[in-house]
């Protein structure tokens, strides 16, 4: 069976050549009016209508598989596995926007033109989840089955905004016209402490749409928490330093544990609950040494000053010194 070359033209339409081989000669090259759709698998699809020159007994439809990725420019570019009529390692670029995300999509905005040169804008939603990589970059894991993904990698650096949410901000080459213009993504979600070394922001937990970012150093103060991160990026000889600093107070909830309160603008508040080891020293204020949901010492020391501590933290502060040198463990499952 003769091999077929696809390609994607700049109006985000089909092209497929009989001579299966890159060639600018219309005899082999035809332009197929139809629309690109994502099918089960985050497979591509092309539904074709007619084509736009000649008649090659093409099907209704075409299914496109390959491996999925990010372009430079933030295109979406899909490079065809090798079977009976692909050449292998074909690479189509479909040309868009990136105009939303959430918790386990990502959703692509394409332009098109039809034989009659009308032109319209259509959606694909890619299904998967949102995670870091290694580097600290943000990373669109693309689900193609059971424990089968491909990863469309962000090599841009993400930042916090004034209500820590994470922002991501990419320059869009319009090719066409040859313009350059900034896009936005904002990813709602929550942040998360792991441990001294790591800091989560959560999109959606039941999806394991989290990004879990290695940290080079923390800080915990009576008013702020803070994390130093590095994002490594190909665009860079060296990592930028990213450093996420959350502003609130501190506060011991019965039969909770010890929340930190942030502050995240419009009275909206996000607290963070940890367990700790607790014990009163000597210089007029109460250590604790923080814990995870499952009891870990997760090497951070907090030192908090008596005077912070009100409402349930009142009792706490009694209950603290009427053992004296004792270590009392709060949070969940540890009563007080």
């Amino acid at each position: 069976m003769p091999r077929i070359r696809y390609e994607v033209d700049p109006h985000n339409r089909l092209i497929i050549d009989k001579s299966g081989k890159k060639s600018e000669l219309s005899r082999f090259r035809r332009v197929l009016d139809g629309r690109f759709r994502i099918s089960r698998r985050n497979t591509l699809t092309y539904h074709i209508k007619t084509p736009l020159s000649g008649n090659i007994g093409i099907p209704r439809q075409v299914k496109l598989r390959g491996r999925w990725s990010l372009t430079e420019n933030h295109d979406l570019r899909l490079t065809l596995d090798k079977w009976r009529r692909q050449s292998f390692g074909d690479q189509l670029t479909l040309q868009g926007d990136i105009i939303d995300v959430s918790k386990n999509s990502l959703l692509f905005a394409l332009t098109t033109r039809t034989k009659e040169g009308v032109q319209s804008i259509y959606t694909l939603k890619l299904q998967g989840s949102w995670q870091a990589d290694k580097n600290n970059r943000l990373t669109f894991r693309v689900k193609k089955g059971q424990d089968k993904h491909d990863i469309l990698i962000f090599d841009g650096i993400w930042k916090i905004d004034k209500n820590y949410q994470l922002v991501y901000q990419y320059q869009k080459v319009q090719l066409k016209r040859r313009q350059k213009k900034i896009r936005t993504i904002i990813f709602k979600g929550y942040w998360n402490i792991k441990d001294r070394k790591r800091i989560a922001y959560v999109i959606d937990r039941n999806n394991n749409s989290v990004f879990n970012f290695r940290a080079n150093l923390c800080v915990f103060k009576s008013r702020y928490i803070k994390y130093e991160i590095g994002i490594g990026s190909l665009s860079r000889l060296r990592p930028v330093r990213r450093v996420v600093v959350l502003f609130g107070s501190w506060r011991i909830k019965r039969g909770i544990g010890l929340v930190f309160d942030i502050e995240c603008g419009s009275r909206e508040v996000q607290s963070m609950v940890f367990s700790a080891q607790v014990r009163l020293t000597d210089k007029d204020t109460i250590l604790f040494k923080l814990k995870d949901n499952l009891h870990r010492d997760m090497s951070i020391q907090l030192r908090l000053s008596h005077k912070i501590l009100k409402g349930d933290g009142e009792a706490f502060l009694r209950l603290l010194k009427s053992k004296p040198g004792a270590a009392i463990l709060v949070g969940a499952g540890w009563r007080w």
